[in-house]
């Protein structure tokens, strides 16, 4: 395929992944607005922001095995259908639970789109070239994180549209992503006989649910040390040991065990793990951080997060135009490292006085970090798996980064919520006022008396640096692990070329494999020949 070719085969994926990442940022700086105008608690303001990324991270295995064994078009058309149900879901609801539901349902279709797009992009374009095209991804993640809450503060801060329309606007989005991939995406689909593991995938499921419930709840809704955390504790570790038992055991596993001895799936797993908390857990909470300590509007919250999606866009496009050109990686990931453990590090002395040019520094320079490694991590583990692996690889990759940035959410938020409460005790003390219940009540800046204002404004500063802070570990932990992947050369031909070629190998053998148009009349985009292919695993 020439470069006409694999953009054509993108757009689709392009505009679903934009409405993907719109469906995160297009409500970072409406949510304070929505709490308090649902009126609800610093813990529904988590949940709202959980609940998408749980449903993501439970579901992405399932989505990355189901694209191993079906047509990938027709998974990432579903995923953009159930992401439109969601928004539509969102946008009317009247209460916290039914948005929180919502956003569920984001979730599951963010599963899909993260998974599938990865996986489609290994399958059509070699690892090679991939650096190139992954600097283009880079590009539409940075618009989406960049016009999301720039959007967001406008329709909040517009009286005739409002927060709901910060659902209502991703849904053209997604129709318009569904029939780009209808006209241009053109993808073989290898059948084969399988079983679909309904039991491995459920305990994965119902395991990581019951872990991710917990990290969302303790704290708020019950003690750390308390029966309810024995038990959600307990019964997730049973019931992913149970999926460990019948995993190993299955005809078709949804993980197959197998995969983690590879070294360097192990190794970027473990890395993407990290990542997940450092840059999840760290910068959630900025958009908060600009409305309620620096007492800016929500369209002036997304302006002020425009450095680090900067930096985000020049290094990510940067390093994939250089990895393609030089074939070398792993210098750009343990640069990443680096740099995301000093941006974390120095964004952990940030308060409500902060200077806007040394937090716009700081914010650049974690950009830079996260965008170096990212994508970067997905490169290295796509280069070294069977083209048959290429999806329960990639999609394992972005279920431990969903998780980790899932449990650093769910338990960051509660230390950011406990720790306002102590600044604003604190702080009400020594001003000599008596403080009032609902201390974890996310307060609505424009509604505050002059005297609050600065204690409100002063433990919220105070509680995100220490965010940063506690974030700063879990970079570290990936740097030293980016730092065992051993490089290797990359590939030049695409996984969907190697696919067929395994297939073909498999068909020779009596393997009973066989290839399967898509309905479209073609059996790749670009017409790409079988023969000559790489041998798999080379």
């Amino acid at each position: 395929m020439n470069d006409k070719q694999i953009l054509q085969a993108m757009s689709g994926l392009m505009a679903g992944m934009f409405v993907a990442i719109l469906a995160g940022t297009v409500v970072a700086n409406a949510l304070p607005r929505i709490i308090a105008d649902l009126g609800a608690s610093q813990s529904s303001y988590t949940w709202v922001v959980t609940a998408e990324l749980l449903a993501m991270t439970a579901t992405v295995p399932l989505w990355g095995k189901l694209s191993d064994l079906y047509n990938q078009k027709m998974l990432l058309q579903l995923s953009l259908s159930l992401f439109v149900v969601g928004s539509l879901v969102a946008g009317f609801s009247h209460d916290v639970g039914l948005l929180i539901f919502s956003r569920v349902v984001q979730g599951i279709g963010a599963g899909g789109l993260t998974a599938l797009a990865q996986v489609v992009m290994a399958a059509i374009i070699p690892p090679r070239r991939l650096g190139k095209y992954a600097g283009i991804f880079g590009a539409v993640f940075a618009v989406g994180t960049v016009a999301g809450p720039l959007i967001g503060g406008v329709l909040v801060d517009t009286s005739w549209l409002g927060w709901r329309w910060c659902f209502f606007i991703g849904v053209p989005f997604a129709l318009l992503g569904i029939i780009l991939l209808q006209r241009t995406l053109k993808l073989p689909t290898v059948r084969r006989e399988v079983t679909i593991d309904y039991l491995g995938a459920f305990l994965i499921v119902a395991g990581v649910c019951a872990l991710l419930i917990w990290t969302s709840l303790a704290g708020n809704s019950f003690d750390w040390a308390s029966w309810q955390t024995a038990a959600l504790t307990l019964t997730g570790a049973a019931l992913l040991l149970a999926a460990v038992f019948v995993e190993a055991r299955a005809k078709d596993p949804v993980i197959p065990l197998s995969i983690f001895r590879n070294r360097t799936v192990t190794l970027t797993t473990v890395a993407s793990l990290f990542v997940g908390v450092a840059m999840f857990a760290g910068t959630v909470f900025l958009s908060q951080y600009f409305q309620i300590a620096l007492g800016k509007s929500p369209t002036v919250a997304g302006l002020m997060s425009l450095p680090m999606i900067g930096g985000l866009l020049v290094s990510s496009t940067v390093a994939g135009q250089l990895i393609s050109r030089t074939g070398k990686w792993k210098g750009y990931l343990v640069a990443g490292g680096v740099t995301m453990t000093v941006g974390l590090a120095l964004l952990s002395t940030i308060g409500a006085d902060t200077h806007f040019g040394l937090l716009s520094l700081y914010m650049a320079i974690l950009g830079i970090g996260v965008g170096m490694l990212m994508q970067n991590l997905v490169l290295a583990a796509q280069n070294d798996v069977p083209a048959q692996d290429l999806g329960t690889a990639t999609s394992v990759l972005s279920f431990f980064r969903s998780l980790g940035g899932t449990v650093g959410v769910s338990v960051l938020g509660a230390i950011l919520a406990n720790r306002v409460a102590s600044e604003m005790t604190k702080g009400l003390g020594d001003a000599g006022i008596a403080p009032e219940g609902g201390g974890h009540a996310v307060p609505d800046m424009t509604q505050l008396p002059d005297a609050l204002r600065p204690i409100v404004e002063n433990a919220y500063g105070v509680a995100t640096g220490d965010l940063f802070l506690i974030s700063a570990p879990f970079a570290v932990v990936a740097l030293i692990v980016v730092l065992f992947i051993k490089e290797k050369p990359l590939k030049t031909t695409s996984g969907m070329e190697r696919r067929l070629a395994e297939a073909e190998a498999g068909a020779e053998s009596g393997a009973g494999v066989d290839l399967a148009k898509d309905g479209s009349g073609d059996e790749g985009t670009g017409g790409a020949p079988v023969a000559d292919k790489e041998p798999a695993g080379r």
